[in-house]
């Protein structure tokens, strides 16, 4: 759950000769509660008005200003953080996300969290355990490379994982998906009645792009 957005109100985004960028939500989020199919309803190579890398580059710089003094506003108010979950297939490009749209973050109000293969002590443990644990307080804003979505995805396609977190036995036999859903659902709007904005970002490339890289 995150806060209600209004996905079909125009934005505009400004350009760094002067031009403005105009779009909805709608172009690139997914709507709580809707099933979508990443081929057929999402372009990977949709690129809004910018028309090659240069400008890119060019629209990230001139807003990572805009993004560092919004970070002095949260510090300063301490009320509230911000917490953006990247997801994304291999070769996607998290790492780079991080290193170029937060390039003018001031590190000391920013941490970045990468979940692997879980320790022993974390298998010791609820799996939201180590989440938690890397939440940002107030004031501060949480990167999650990768997140707690691969306990319903690559967990889920191999099983073998699952069984490293001893689990109790489940009286209805269909596994522990349904329940992890409920559960990550309560746990995220717990975090936003709490002050945490969730920002949740899938970086879609195509799959011939990702046989280039």
């Amino acid at each position: 759950m995150t806060h209600a957005l209004d996905f079909d109100r125009e934005r505009r985004l400004a350009l760094p000769e002067g031009g403005v960028v105009r779009f909805s939500l709608r172009q690139l989020a997914v709507e709580p509660g809707t099933q979508v199919v990443l081929g057929r309803d999402f372009d990977p190579a949709f690129s809004g008005a910018l028309t090659d890398k240069e400008s890119a580059r060019e629209y990230v710089a001139h807003n990572v200003g805009r993004l560092a003094a919004l970070q002095e506003k949260l510090y300063a108010q301490g009320t509230h953080a911000v917490l953006l979950v990247l997801q994304g297939i291999d070769s996607s490009g998290k790492d780079g996300t991080v290193r170029h749209v937060l390039s003018g973050v001031n590190p000391q109000g920013c941490r970045v969290s990468s979940f692997k293969a879980p320790s022993s002590e974390e298998l010791a443990h609820d799996y939201l355990w180590r989440v938690s644990r890397a939440l940002p307080a107030r004031g501060m804003i949480g990167i999650f490379n990768r997140s707690h979505y691969e306990e319903v995805l690559v967990v889920r396609v191999h099983p073998e994982f699952l069984a490293h977190q001893r689990l109790p036995g489940d009286d209805d036999g269909a596994g522990p998906w349904r329940r992890r859903f409920r559960e990550i659902n309560d746990f995220e709007r717990y975090l936003v009645d709490n002050g945490i904005s969730i920002v949740k970002v899938f970086l879609n490339i195509s799959k011939e792009e990702q046989r280039k890289r």
